[in-house]
């Protein structure tokens, strides 16, 4: 793992609970871009050799990740909305997804004119919990027909279930902050001692 990554989240968040951490300061409300540069660049080296085709994120908070990506892949970020809008075209993909943090249940969608079975998409979010909405995505890749050439996530809390019902899927999943354990006495990282 990433030492700077490392360091910075030591140094910037706050563990509110054994399930919860606080990262509103530079992820999730205020953005620090060298920190999300980084993440970015540790998720491009993962996938680089893949052919990633376009890049996929749930709003909101995956988005800046998502769009850094992008620029390293040099393709189009393609953003799942949780709220209908008249706008939207006639066609679309949805999934119905379990958000951990609101503890809400929304429906998420995108245009079917924006997936096509041509394309191999990297899905990108702020963080990996239950992986709900990592699981939403695969149902909307699958109903599009195009690819999930891999998951890539800023903070994954591999201790929740969501990394093993990824894992049952075969799906590429890489985490640029993987954390084991979170308590009181502070934030375990994977591969730690």
């Amino acid at each position: 793992m990433n030492t700077y990554l490392k360091s910075y989240l030591l140094q910037n968040s706050q563990i509110l609970n054994n399930d919860v951490l606080k990262v509103d300061t530079f992820l999730t409300q205020q953005l620090d871009l060298t920190f999300l540069q980084k993440v970015a660049e540790e998720i491009y080296q993962h996938f680089k050799d893949k052919k990633i085709t376009k890049i996929l994120t749930v709003e909101t908070s995956g988005i800046a990740p998502a769009v850094l990506v992008g620029l390293l892949f040099n393709v189009p970020v393609v953003i799942a909305k949780k709220n209908k809008r008249v706008t939207a075209s006639e066609q679309q993909y949805t999934a119905e997804i379990f958000s951990f943090t609101h503890q809400k249940t929304y429906t998420i969608e995108i245009g079917a004119n924006l997936l096509t079975e041509d394309d191999y998409v990297l899905f990108i979010d702020d963080f990996l919990a239950n992986g709900q909405a990592a699981l939403g995505m695969i149902e909307i890749a699958n109903q599009a027909n195009c690819q999930i050439a891999g998951i890539g996530i800023v903070i994954e809390k591999t201790f929740q279930k969501g990394h093993k019902l990824l894992e049952e899927r075969g799906i590429d999943l890489f985490s640029a902050i993987p954390i084991e354990h979170l308590s009181a006495a502070g934030i375990q990282f994977k591969g730690d001692c």
